[in-house]
């Protein structure tokens, strides 16, 4: 049946511009102030009201934003700044594999909050899934040590066993990620990059070719998401959200898969 996509007015966030006293100072020139925007960039940590599920969000330095839900639920978008206002306007993807109650496994939906830099973010978040169920919460974050750990080629580079499936997947030092699954038949070649050393964040593109069965419908689907590191844990662990789009018979699929990947 083909799915009829309601779409949502995304949420533009004025600049505020303070306009100071138009006095005269000692030199005769006017003064004004310019308030500085709070930095969402890094890895936050909290908790979705409406599920009491642990939230995980990685932001990468120039607003690209997943917001991981320990379910396998993604929540990706791009997020503004203005002062300390944040907003974005969210894709919504439920795990490859999953769904939403009414059967449907995409939504589109917003947030809107408040961020301080390297300290808390608090969200509204609404959202409706393409089956037409509404949802609404907030979610209560902190700033990740993590985000402090830096990112790098050279560090994310190794191999690791995903949790989930069980494939071996390699990334070399270049950034070259590949993967091939036993079982689906999986093949998957892709690229890992960051664009800020100082932040925990990468950047993920792959795409899938020769799957088969329950997993054919991946087959040439380009994904893209973030990742984050945690060397802190034995063995270290690459978390991985990606989403992607594709058209199939005339219809729209969207599909969000959140990987653990555990080094071996």
């Amino acid at each position: 049946m083909r799915r009829l996509r309601i779409e949502l007015c995304g949420i533009t966030v004025a600049t505020l511009l303070i306009a100071g006293c138009n006095g005269s100072s000692l030199d005769g020139s006017d003064t004004s102030i310019t308030p500085t925007n709070a930095s969402a960039t890094g890895v936050w940590s909290g908790t979705d009201s409406v599920s009491g599920l642990t939230i995980n969000a990685l932001i990468n330095s120039a607003g690209q934003a997943s917001f991981i839900r320990s379910d396998g639920v993604q929540f990706v978008g791009s997020v503004q700044v203005s002062g300390d206002a944040i907003a974005a306007t969210l894709g919504v993807y439920a795990n490859f594999g999953s769904a939403f109650a009414d059967g449907s496994t995409h939504g589109l939906g917003t947030l809107s909050g408040t961020v301080t830099s390297g300290g808390s973010m608090t969200a509204n978040v609404a959202f409706t899934t393409d089956g037409g169920t509404a949802v609404s919460g907030t979610w209560s974050l902190s700033f990740d040590t993590l985000s402090s750990s830096g990112s790098s080629l050279a560090a994310i580079s190794g191999n690791y066993t995903d949790g989930t499936t069980g494939a071996v997947v390699s990334i070399s030092g270049t950034g070259q990620m590949t993967s091939q699954d036993s079982t689906t038949g999986c093949v998957l070649n892709g690229s890992v990059s960051t664009t800020a050393s100082s932040v925990d964040v990468y950047q993920i593109a792959y795409n899938y070719e020769s799957c088969s069965g329950a997993s054919a419908g991946l087959n040439g689907v380009p994904f893209t998401g973030l990742a984050v590191l945690n060397a802190n844990v034995s063995p270290v662990q690459v978390i991985v959200a990606v989403s992607g789009q594709a058209t199939q018979q005339s219809v729209t699929v969207d599909y969000g898969i959140v990987s653990y990947l555990n080094g071996t």
